[in-house]
């Protein structure tokens, strides 16, 4: 491996990091340095690296012992597997000080920093030398991009205020939902909130559902109430029911106001049955289909991008309508049945007539059903025959684990 003497932080982002015998040891997810008075470049004081279990340790930069493109190799010796946690006078690279506005020294321009570099000195310690930084664009063109040295910007070091956050979430756009709310979690309050209103709304609904509850309520309640309301619509039936089940009935009421009535109309179903029975847990979105569709137009159906694995290990065939409640059930069909019949063949030759839950279902009996029948999904079908939706496990191991699990897990 060739030891690497300078390098962008934004490319230090995700690389994988080894021990001395080239087993994995995490991956890195932000650079600690040190701000320093005036025009000084500020020193480089170690990693964060996500270790096991999404735990976040420090990593000082003494035990780095060469940097490549691809990885990141430490020196010999024992860890400290302590969380991390930021102290007085670090900043974080990635979280803080990328999308900083600063004011170009030369010209006066304003700019906003994309990236910034490390450069490793004759001493062997790093410094935080250059900065990437972009000016305001014209007309839908990217402005221009400039390669400075530290001292030849202003801003860095000063309390911000209205800082934006597009670098940072385009540099966690490969983290799937749960490890980008964990992300979130790191961040500095302040910064959290920032980085959650730069999201669109579907990126942002997919990363509330993974928050614990009480971070999904303090980020909402950051949020314009017409947003607000849209994140809602975009986030599953479901999840959307619970964070409303917390709120205030008033503050309730008037979100539930300002969604799209079909979304609106379908939360409300959710929020009617308590959160342990079948009805609180399940999603009302499921894969419906008509008694005449065909094997093909199922398995394209369970293809769409947006529906879980879950979801879509089953289809459900009922009468018109198709919405929730649908008209009546029929019976359900399974993707590995449907993998092996001709994709002309009708989706309601091959059914399974297993009995469904019922909404007011509990908790237990909802998991003695999903062990019993070795299921990923489950329909349930009220007291008229009707679907009125499905159950997944990740939505019955949330009712099964400590309400405050996702918060432990942080924790490590």
């Amino acid at each position: 491996m060739t030891t690497a003497t300078r390098a962008y932080v934004s490319r230090l982002a995700g690389l994988t990091v080894f021990d001395p015998n080239g087993d994995r040891v995490g991956k890195v997810r932000d650079v600690v340095v040190g701000l320093r008075v005036g025009t000084a470049c500020p020193r480089v004081l170690g990693l964060v690296v996500e270790v096991v279990a999404r735990r976040r340790i420090f990593v000082p930069m003494g035990r780095v012992t060469a940097l490549d493109p691809g990885a990141v190799l430490l020196a010999s010796g024992t860890l400290n597997l302590k969380r991390f946690e930021q102290r007085a006078g670090e900043t974080l690279v990635l979280g803080e000080l990328l999308d900083r506005r600063v004011t170009i020294n030369e010209s006066g321009r304003p700019a906003t920093v994309v990236d910034a570099g490390m450069e490793q000195t004759r001493t062997g310690d790093w410094l935080l030398s250059r900065v990437a930084v972009q000016e305001p664009g014209r007309l839908g063109r990217r402005g221009q991009l400039h390669q400075l040295e530290w001292d030849e910007v202003t801003g860095l070091a000063l309390p911000q205020t209205g800082q934006g956050a597009e670098t940072l979430i385009a540099t966690y756009r490969e983290l799937n939902a749960a490890d980008m709310a964990h992300a979130l979690q790191e961040l500095p309050i302040k910064r959290r909130h920032e980085v959650a209103e730069a999201m669109d709304d579907v990126r942002l609904a997919d990363v509330l559902g993974e928050l614990p509850e009480a971070e999904q309520i303090t980020i909402l309640g950051t949020l314009e109430e017409s947003r607000a309301a849209d994140v809602l619509e975009e986030m599953d039936p479901d999840d959307a029911a619970d964070l409303l089940s917390e709120l205030h009935a008033v503050d309730r009421n008037r979100l539930l106001e300002l969604m799209e009535p079909d979304e609106a109309e379908s939360v409300r179903q959710l929020l009617k049955y308590s959160e342990d029975t079948a009805g609180g847990m399940m999603t009302s979105e499921p894969v419906i289909l008509a008694p005449d569709a065909t094997i093909a137009e199922a398995l394209a159906r369970v293809r769409e991008e947006e529906i879980t694995p879950a979801l879509a290990s089953q289809v459900y065939v009922c009468r018109p309508p198709s919405a929730t409640p649908t008209g009546r059930y029929l019976g359900l069909a399974h993707i590995q049945r449907l993998l092996r019949e001709p994709p002309s063949t009708l989706v309601s030759g091959v059914l399974d007539d297993l009995e469904p839950l019922r909404p007011e279902a509990p908790l237990a009996e909802v998991t003695h059903y999903f062990a019993t029948y070795n299921l990923v999904a489950a329909p349930v079908v009220d007291a008229q025959g009707r679907l009125v939706g499905a159950v997944s496990v990740d939505d019955v191991l949330d009712h099964l684990l400590p309400e405050d699990w996702r918060e432990r897990a942080r924790r490590g």
